[in-house]
C-alpha cells in the first residue's frame, strides 16, 4: 500500500482531535502497563520510564518527551534500513556513543517497534527504561568512581532482537549474564516488550478505525501545530538579539571542578541558533553529557508549549530552533570513551538553564530547580542475599511567575518511595520522612522544599554512593528571589559519632544501627520575598515549610506571640525597610541585545 497524501483524504478537525486524543491515551496505557508489570524499584515505584510513539520518518508524535532522551529511532536506520525492516521486529539498544546521545547512560534500555499496517510502515513505537543493574564496576552499575564508560555495564548496541515475532532469546542470556540481580533485569525486559508491542497495537486499531492515510495526515498536523505555536512563541519571548547563561557543576566525583555550561542563543533574520561550544572541556568523572540536539529542543519546547492541552510535545516543536550548535571534546560533547553515568546532573543545570535564558531574554520563566538526589546502598542482607537499594529522592523545583515552586519531586513526574516499601523490600528502616524546612528560596513565590529523609542500616554493613549537587552553588533565585538551600548528607546526626559525607561520593560505609540522614535541596525564589502575601507565609510557617525565624528576616512578616497569625503593624514596619536582593540569578545569567 503507498500512501499518497496529496490524493488521500486528508484528516478533518474533528477527526484530528479524536486522533490526538487516543493517541495520548495510548501513551498513558503503555506507560501503566510497564508501571504495573516491571519487576524493578526504580521503574514500578519511581516510574523512571518513558514511552512514545513516532511517524514513519522517526518523527515524535506524542511522549513525554523529557529532556534525557534524543533521536531514539534514527541511530537504527545506519544499520537496519526502514525499507528492510519487517512486521513483528523488535530493536534493542543502550549505546550512549552509538545513537549519538539518543539514550545518555547505558542504564537506560530502549526497545523499538515498527509499526505496519497492510504492509506498509506508518509508525514506530518506542519504550525506554532505567534497568538497577547491567554489569559494571559497582552495583547499581553507575558511580562517581567511574572513569570510563567500560565501567557503567555492558553496552548493547543497535541490535534486532525479534524477527517475525520471534524473540532472539540467546541474545538475551547474554545481557542479563551481566546484571548481578538477572531475575528483576528479565521481569523489567519483559514490561518493555509488552509495553511496545501494546503501543504498536493501538496504532494499528486506530489505522484500521481511520484509514492509514487520515492517520499519516494527522501525524503531519499534529508536528506541524506543534512547530507553528512553538516558533510564534519563540519569537515572541526572545526580540532580534543574543541571549547568555552559564551554570556550573560543583565537581566531577573525581575531585576536579566546577564544570561551566554555557549556552548562547541567537535571534535573528537568518533562524534561530543555540550555542553550547563555550562549556568547560569533558570531565574525567561521569558528569559528561552526550548531548544529542533533540535534547535543548526539547527542553525550549517545555517552556513554549507549557499550559496548553490543545499541544503534544513532540519533534515539531523542536523544530522552532534551527540549529544547535555543540564542541566535540567538551562536557556536552565527551570523546570516547568518556563516563557518562551522572549525567543527571548535568542535565538538571541544562534544563533550568533554558529557563535561565528566557529569564535572561525579560521573559517570565521560572527560577532554578535542584538536581534529584540519587544514592546507592549495597551490602549482604541477614538472610545471605545482597540487595542494592537504589533510591532518587526528591527535591524543591523553583519558584514560577505566578505560583510556588513544587515540594518534594523526584525530577519532573516520578515519585519518592512508600517508606513502607522500603521497609519491606530492604534492610533499612526509615527514621523521619518530610519537607526540609527553610530549603526552599525565600519569594514571592517561594522556591519548592526539599526532603529530610533518615535511613537506619538494619544489615551489618552497606556502602553507600551518593550524589548530591548544588553544595556549593544552589540553584538560583529571580527577579529578587533568593536561593535554593543546598543538600548535604550526614551520618549519626546529633550524636558524637556524627560525621557529614561528601555529597558526590562512593565508598561511604554505614554499620548496623547507624543513621544516614539525607537533606536535599530546594529550588530558587521567584520575586522579592517582601512582596509575598503575609498570610502566605503565615501559611508556610505552620505548615513547616518555613521557620518563624526565616520568616521574619527573608520574608518580613512578624508573628504574634502565639505564632498563629500575622502581626500586621509590626509586619508593615518591617517590610517599611526593603533591603535590596538579587539572588544568584545576576551572577551567572545576562542579556546581550546586538546591535
Amino acid at each position: 500500500m503507498n500512501v499518497d497524501l496529496k490524493e488521500a483524504p486528508i484528516c478533518d478537525a474533528v477527526t484530528l482531535e479524536v486522533v490526538r486524543g487516543a493517541l495520548r491515551a495510548s501513551q498513558n496505557e503503555m506507560e501503566a502497563l510497564i508501571e504495573r508489570t516491571a519487576m524493578s524499584a526504580f521503574i514500578r515505584e519511581k516510574k523512571d520510564f518513558f514511552v512514545a510513539l513516532f511517524d514513519a520518518a522517526g518523527d515524535m508524535i506524542v511522549g513525554a518527551y523529557r529532556p534525557t532522551f534524543g533521536d531514539p529511532i534514527r541511530p537504527l536506520f545506519e544499520h537496519y534500513p526502514a525499507a528492510e525492516m519487517q512486521p513483528g521486529d523488535l530493536y534493542w539498544y543502550n549505546d550512549c556513543y552509538g545513537s549519538a546521545g539518543s539514550v545518555s547512560h547505558s542504564p537506560d534500555q530502549v526497545f523499538v517497534s515498527p509499526v505496519y499496517v497492510d504492509g506498509e510502515l506508518i509508525a514506530f513505537a518506542q519504550s525506554w527504561a532505567h534497568f538497577a543493574d547491567i554489569g559494571g564496576m559497582r552495583p547499581g552499575s553507575i558511580s562517581p568512581d567511574c572513569t570510563d564508560i567500560f565501567q557503567e555495564g555492558i553496552i548493547v548496541p543497535p541490535v534486532r532482537l525479534a524477527r517475525d515475532g520471534a524473540v532472539n532469546e540467546d541474545l538475551l542470556r547474554v545481557f542479563f549474564r551481566n546484571s548481578r540481580f538477572p531475575d528483576i533485569c528479565q521481569g523489567d525486559t519483559r514490561a518493555c516488550f509488552a509495553a511496545v508491542r501494546l503501543g504498536e497495537r493501538r496504532i494499528v486499531e486506530l489505522a484500521e478505525r481511520f484509514g492509514p492515510a487520515v492517520i499519516t495526515d494527522a501525524f503531519r498536523q499534529l508536528s506541524e501545530r506543534s512547530e507553528r505555536v512553538a516558533t510564534e512563541r519563540l519569537r515572541n519571548t526572545f526580540a532580534p538579539g543574543r541571549y547568555q547563561f552559564s551554570d556550573s557543576i560543583d565537581h566531577d566525583g573525581q575531585g576536579n571542578g566546577p564544570y561551566r555550561i554555557h549556552m548562547e542563543l541567537s535571534v535573528d533574520d537568518n533562524g534561530v541558533v543555540l550555542d553550547y561550544s563555550d562549556s568547560d572541556d569533558q570531565a574525567p568523572g561521569p558528569i559528561n553529557y552526550l548531548l544529542n540536539p533533540a535534547v535543548p529542543r526539547a527542553m525550549m519546547s517545555m517552556h513554549l508549549l507549557a499550559g496548553d492541552p490543545t499541544l503534544l510535545l513532540n519533534s515539531g516543536a523542536g523544530r522552532a530552533i534551527d540549529n544547535v550548535v555543540l564542541r566535540e571534546g567538551s562536557v556536552l560533547q565527551p570523546r570516547w570513551p568518556a563516563p557518562l553515568g551522572q549525567r543527571g546532573l548535568t542535565m538538571m543545570k541544562l534544563l533550568s538553564g533554558s529557563q535561565g535564558l528566557v529569564n535572561a531574554a525579560g521573559g517570565q520563566a521560572t527560577a532554578a530547580n535542584c538536581a534529584y538526589v540519587i544514592i546507592f546502598a549495597r551490602g549482604i542482607a541477614d538472610d545471605g542475599e545482597p540487595f542494592l537499594l537504589t533510591d532518587g529522592i526528591g527535591v524543591g523545583y523553583g519558584g514560577r511567575p505566578d505560583s510556588d515552586g513544587i515540594d518534594a519531586v523526584y525530577y519532573v513526574a516520578q515519585e519518592n518511595y512508600p517508606a513502607e516499601m522500603v521497609e519491606m523490600s530492604y534492610p533499612a528502616r526509615l527514621r523521619s520522612y518530610g519537607i526540609r524546612c527553610d530549603s526552599g528560596g525565600a519569594g514571592q513565590w517561594r522556591g519548592g522544599c526539599g526532603v529530610v529523609r533518615e535511613i537506619e542500616l538494619l544489615a551489618e554493613e552497606a556502602t553507600f554512593s551518593i550524589r548530591i549537587d548544588g553544595a556549593e552553588k544552589p540553584p538560583w533565585g529571580v527577579h529578587g528571589g533568593h536561593n535554593g538551600g543546598p543538600g548535604r548528607a550526614v551520618v549519626n546526626p546529633g550524636t558524637p559519632q556524627e560525621r557529614e559525607l561528601d555529597p558526590f561520593s562512593d565508598g561511604n560505609v554505614v554499620k548496623r544501627g547507624e543513621i544516614l540522614r539525607l537533606e536535599t535541596g530546594g529550588g530558587g525564589g521567584w520575586g522579592h520575598p517582601f512582596d509575598r502575601n503575609p498570610e502566605r507565609v503565615l501559611k508556610d510557617v505552620l505548615g513547616g515549610y518555613v521557620s518563624r525565624d526565616s520568616a521574619e528576616r527573608d520574608y518580613g512578616v512578624i508573628l504574634d506571640a502565639d505564632g498563629e497569625a500575622v502581626d500586621a503593624a509590626a509586619t508593615k514596619a518591617r517590610r517599611a525597610d526593603r533591603p535590596t536582593v538579587g539572588g544568584m540569578f545576576h551572577r551567572y545569567g545576562y542579556r546581550d541585545i546586538l546591535e
